[in-house]
């Protein structure tokens, strides 16, 4: 049983996923958070992409092998300059 617990855990902290807060520049209207959110999810690894107009923000659920230069070049692709803020 404690083998098992502990390959449970082994398995869940490997694959375990981030969240990266992105302050992303350039946005002016419902269709830029539209493109941006697009660009981040064709990336392999991604699980969740949120970017809010007001704040200026991309919050990215992503695993743990996705590069924080994938994201900021993803956002570059649709013609926007991001910064990573925070990364949990």
């Amino acid at each position: 049983m404690k083998i098992l617990l502990c390959l449970f855990f082994a398995f869940s902290f490997s694959f375990a996923s981030k969240v990266a807060t992105i302050h992303v520049e350039g946005m002016t209207c419902p269709l830029c958070t539209t493109a941006i959110k697009k660009s981040l999810k064709k990336i392999t690894g991604v699980t969740k992409a949120k970017v809010l107009l007001n704040s200026k923000t991309a919050t990215v659920h992503f695993e743990k092998g996705v590069s924080e230069e994938a994201l900021l070049n993803a956002i570059k692709d649709v013609g926007y300059t991001g910064k990573i803020v925070r990364i949990k």
